[in-house]
């Protein structure tokens, strides 16, 4: 099997484990959903977290309203007290005024924390150190374990508005927001490799040939991006290296320099006619002149 190493830009994705017969026409289609899948985990874990401290969404005419205006304007939450959580909830205001404050109690608040931990191990970027293919089962396996846990705490249901209700059925708005810029459409999905943009009406052995066994960087980028970066030719760990024997070399040099004698000129290696006074056996002759 292949295993394809998902870029978005520089930053890693996952790996996603195929055949070279596979269309890229499919790969596609897959590669997109575990794209989008886990940044839609990674919203709704996010807003859980909101969840678990600060308790369900105010309605959209409420949010952002201090309590004196909520009073004076007579707004009210019709579903503060449809939904609440199964065992009881503590006030804890939130600082920014998108939630009612009708924090759960500890046992559910454990609850929630403990499956967005779940959640976000299912997909985490880690296992792509741990040689560990991502597929759809993890993806849906993931928003099973969110989805279930907000079920155990609130048996009611969350309010239609709450952004994890939307998430769970697929209605989220996400117009204006710096997720709808991450999110890309299928139809807007491409996929590079070595400089070239994997055509759909190919195979994936087009591109990488028929070995089934290999490891590749594959980048994904939306319609209209053009070309992603190429690799660099050594990698972060391998340019550091470099860069450290060339400071040490440097460093050598400089010392060398620092440290440059000449009296080793007066050594008999360095005497251009020691070798010949070797051979006529002229060294080490000692004259005497004596007195008249």
């Amino acid at each position: 099997m292949v295993f394809l190493h998902l870029k978005r830009g520089n930053e890693s994705q996952f790996l996603f484990e195929t055949s070279v017969t596979m269309p890229i026409s499919k790969l596609n289609k897959e590669i997109v959903l575990m794209y989008n899948g886990r940044l839609k985990i990674s919203r709704i874990c996010s807003e859980m977290e909101g969840l678990k401290d600060h308790g369900p969404m105010f309605p959209p005419e409420i949010i952002g309203l201090t309590e004196e205006q909520v009073r004076e304007l007579k707004l009210v939450d019709q579903y503060a007290e449809k939904v609440v959580p199964s065992d009881g909830w503590v006030y804890n205001r939130d600082p920014v005024g998108r939630r009612n404050g009708r924090q759960p109690n500890v046992k559910m608040q454990e609850l929630l924390l403990k499956s967005i931990n779940d959640a976000k191990e299912m997909v985490s970027k880690k296992m792509i150190d741990d040689n560990k293919s991502l597929t759809l089962k993890h993806v849906q396996n993931a928003i099973d374990i969110l989805k279930g846990a907000v079920t155990i705490v609130y048996p009611m249901g969350l309010p239609p508005h709450d952004p994890i209700y939307m998430e769970f059925n697929n209605t989220e708005d996400l117009s204006g927001t710096q997720a709808a810029l991450d999110v890309i459409e299928p139809s807007k999905m491409q996929l590079w490799f070595a400089g070239r943009q994997m055509l759909d009406e190919k195979l994936l052995s087009d591109y990488l040939g028929k070995n089934e066994k290999c490891k590749v960087i594959v980048k994904i980028v939306k319609h209209g991006e053009g070309a992603p970066g190429r690799e660099p030719v050594f990698n972060e760990e391998v340019r550091k290296q470099i860069m450290l024997q060339q400071y040490r070399r440097q460093e050598e040099l400089k010392r060398l320099e620092e440290d440059h004698d000449d009296s080793y000129l007066n050594s008999k290696w360095a005497d251009n006619s020691n070798l010949k006074q070797q051979l006529h056996g002229i060294q080490n002759i000692n004259f005497r002149f004596g007195s008249k």
